[in-house]
């Protein structure tokens, strides 16, 4: 699956790092278990905070992530890690 959606600028990797996290933490995704496990090597950790550092949607996520919930919630589809994230919870079981 390829973004077909401009690129821009690289955002701070810091910020990026976060965003993944956190966006991680939102749809239930265990990353030190996938780590753990062997599913998401550090190439997969950085390629993923990598294409969060070109995305357009930064600010979009940023927005859906500060919404307070409770309950785990899909990844959002303008998100570049979308299926990423749906992989890894698949392979993981969750």
């Amino acid at each position: 699956m390829f973004d077909t959606r401009p690129h821009q600028p690289l955002g701070d990797p810091q910020e990026h790092y976060w965003l993944v996290q956190r966006m991680a933490q939102a749809n239930g995704t265990d990353l030190v278990l996938a780590t753990d496990a062997g599913i998401l090597t550090q190439e997969d950790w950085a390629g993923m905070v990598q294409r969060c550092r070109g995305c357009k949607w930064t600010d979009g996520c940023q927005r859906w992530l500060d919404r307070p919930e409770d309950a785990l919630r899909d990844t959002p589809e303008d998100c570049v890690n979308h299926a990423h994230f749906a992989a890894l919870k698949e392979l993981l079981g969750e």
